[in-house]
């Protein structure tokens, strides 16, 4: 078997999917994960479809290392074209055989993923009444975005004893509503200096958070002095793009959960081996997953054949439904606050016929998001 050609397919609003052709029936989907640069993710995939016509699909670790190693520079655009390609080539080799990935990774653990979803709200109000919904409909894990304050221009106006207060009204108000028996994690998506934090930190416990996730920007020194400070579990990794990251992350810090993204950080292939080094630390993985059915897929993979699976992140809109079921000719099958693990062939899905052409690129391109004094806050 070889490879004959690479397809990218943009779609929705942030969506690169791609297929790998070969010269049988087989194709492989993947999809790649630098959400906000995915124009320039499927022109890497093209650049590096010159190096894998006529290679054997199979020989996976021989071209996830052959990618890493040969691109002479790093970046997230890179990774993500990796990413996409592994997630592809793992997908091949299991229709190939015939067996899902988690039989070629070991086999599996378990037979279903817990998961969580994550929500916003404009008020303590409706960040409650929200949380109450998600529980109705069977979700035992939520994770709610912590937003930010700003004026009418957009920018962001809270002081230091202001974001304090308004996380902590936030945490009570949803604990209030849904009680003692939900998990309750806290995006905060690097929003606060350290010192704000450690500040929210304190005062949080109380209110028993499952996990502060990506509370301060990427920096294990400084993450350090704040989990050392805090007793609340610190989750962070979803930017980091390849294996010596989270060694580093590991390594110098105590942190809790890590969140590989596997359509970022090097696929399936770079995820098994991050949840390998994981393991021996005592380290639980939360994969980072904000996108599409093959990345939920692929996580799902993953998480059935390590033994540090903590949870899932699951996407879903603001009511709860999950936004991928239209994607898939066949929906993840939800109960009691799991998904079952697709049992097909390589990644156990179908993406829909055409879906470039019936969720139509949009792109999603961020923004600069500015203090009241018009400096840059990270994001």
């Amino acid at each position: 078997m070889k490879i004959t050609k690479i397809d990218t397919l943009l779609s929705g609003k942030r969506y690169l999917f791609l297929k790998i052709h070969t010269d049988t029936d087989l194709v492989g989907i993947g999809e790649c994960g630098a959400w906000c640069y995915q124009e320039a993710t499927a022109a890497c995939v093209r650049t590096m479809e010159k190096l894998l016509i006529g290679r054997n699909p199979l020989d996976i670790e021989f071209i996830n290392t052959g990618l890493m190693r040969a691109m002479h520079f790093r970046g997230s655009i890179i990774q993500a074209a990796i990413s996409g390609i592994d997630i592809a080539l793992w997908d091949l080799k299991g229709k190939y055989y015939g067996v899902p990935i988690y039989e070629l990774l070991g086999g599996k653990v378990r037979d279903k993923a817990r998961i969580y979803v994550n929500y916003k709200g404009d008020t303590c109000e409706e960040l409650a009444r929200k949380a109450v919904l998600l529980k109705k409909q069977g979700y035992t894990a939520i994770r709610y975005s912590m937003g930010h304050e700003t004026d009418e221009k957009g920018r962001g106006t809270e002081s230091f004893t202001r974001v304090v207060k308004r996380m902590e009204k936030q945490l009570q108000a949803i604990r209030g509503a849904v009680g003692g028996d939900m998990d309750i994690a806290i995006e905060c998506h690097r929003g606060m200096k350290p010192a704000e934090a450690i500040a929210c930190g304190k005062i949080l416990e109380k209110y028993n958070p499952y996990f502060y996730e990506d509370p301060i920007p990427d920096n294990p020194l400084a993450m350090e002095r704040l989990i050392s400070q805090v007793d609340i579990p610190v989750a962070m990794g979803e930017r980091f793009i390849n294996l010596m990251e989270f060694d580093q992350l590991m390594t110098e810090t105590k942190v809790a959960y890590i969140r590989p993204d596997l359509c970022l950080a090097g696929g399936i292939t770079a995820g098994k081996k991050i949840a390998a080094l994981a393991e021996a630390k005592q380290i639980y993985v939360i994969p980072h997953n904000p996108l599409g059915p093959v990345s939920t897929a692929a996580c799902l993979q993953l998480d059935a054949c390590i033994p540090n699976f903590e949870i899932q992140e699951y996407p879903v809109d603001s009511e709860g439904k999950c936004r991928l079921d239209e994607q898939m000719k066949e929906p993840f099958l939800f109960q009691d606050g799991f998904i079952r693990i697709p049992d097909g062939p390589g990644l156990g899905i179908e993406l829909v016929e055409g879906i470039e052409t019936r969720f139509p690129f949009e792109g999603l391109y961020g923004k600069f998001y500015l203090q009241d004094d018009g400096s840059i806050m990270d994001r």
